[in-house]
């Protein structure tokens, strides 16, 4: 077996893929440092701080779990088997995670090394969908996806479903009632022409439904010009919750992971995804959408919405070549 180089392009290569991964407002919360020197290569993944919505990192690990996500797939593209650990040193509390890369075995391909393709061409559509359900055997392989990364996708059926986007609503209505998440927000849209590396272009705002079912997140408050006219969303929304047995630091850079594949698999299938994640930044509303028997409690970290339509339009990201220029403390 060929072992394969840590060229210059290889490092391009595991950095593109991994600033992909998708991140609350686009604010790729994570940084990179490879060591070379160690017995085997290895990608250290840290953090970069985040704004009010995430008060307790809990976004922000979940973000960084899905770009080792999208590490792992890229490393097993190159030909390496990547040996990920979380959390790894105690007392190192910021490294998040590191990969190694190692040599397969023979006997053992890599399980994701064909979801590369779909990295690139992962994005976040926050436009209305046709309402066609996707057909049961996809959705039964996101729920594989997340269980393999020790997560659980719950995709209830309509009262559930309705259940879900009401919390959501509430959410989205006390967040546009505070003026200073609402001012947060609007500090992550991109305006046309800006070279930001960071934050959503205002081409990738959503409109919001004109029958007021599916909350979309409103990035732009009240602000005249903003925002998009309205238009009619699915009637039936498709929405997958996605969920893990315990709260622990650990628990959501796993659910970062899970979410990650779920979405690759939903983007290889032609499937549109977005985040409804609202909820998730008020703790009682979060609480209220876990499942409530007391004997099988379960954490949720993120509502996805999924179904046919139009693709969602690319966002800007930091370039790989500086996350690699980084090295052990860079930004």
């Amino acid at each position: 077996m060929q072992t394969p180089e840590l060229t210059a392009a290889a490092v391009e290569s595991l950095l593109a893929a991994a600033v992909a991964a998708p991140s609350i407002h686009n604010t790729q919360p994570w940084r990179f440092g490879i060591d070379v020197n160690a017995p085997a290569i290895t990608v250290r993944v840290e953090p970069r701080r985040l704004p009010m919505a995430d008060p307790r990192f809990r976004a922000q690990h979940i973000s960084v779990g899905a770009a080792v996500f999208n590490l792992r797939v890229a490393a097993a593209h190159l030909g390496w088997h990547p040996v990920v650990r979380l959390l790894p040193d105690p007392n190192a509390p910021d490294l998040l995670a590191s990969v190694r890369l190692a040599l397969p075995a023979a006997d053992r391909p890599p399980s994701y090394g064909c979801q590369y393709e779909a990295v690139m061409r992962r994005h976040t559509s926050r436009m209305p969908f046709t309402g066609r359900p996707v057909p049961d055997q996809i959705v039964n392989d996101m729920v594989t996806a997340a269980r393999v990364e020790g997560a659980h996708l719950d995709v209830p059926g309509p009262t559930g479903t309705r259940e879900l986007l009401q919390l959501t609503a509430l959410a989205e209505a006390r967040n546009a009632a505070d003026p200073n998440r609402t001012a947060e927000a609007r500090t992550w849209i991109t305006p046309p022409g800006a070279q930001a590396r960071y934050g959503i272009p205002i081409t990738s705002l959503g409109p919001p439904d004109a029958a007021g079912r599916i909350p979309m997140r409103d990035f732009t408050g009240p602000g005249p010009g903003l925002r998009l006219p309205a238009l009619r969303f699915e009637r039936h929304a498709q929405v997958a919750r996605l969920d893990t047995a315990d709260d622990r630091r650990v628990d959501w850079l796993r659910a970062g992971q899970a979410l990650e594949r779920v979405l690759l698999v939903a983007t290889g299938q032609s499937v549109r995804t977005s985040m409804l994640h609202q909820a998730m930044e008020w703790p009682d509303l979060r609480a209220a959408m876990g499942t409530p028997n007391r004997h099988c409690r379960s954490y949720p970290q993120v509502l996805i919405r999924f179904g046919y339509g139009p693709d969602g339009g690319p966002t800007p990201r930091a370039a790989a070549a500086m996350a690699r220029q980084s090295g052990a403390g860079g930004s």
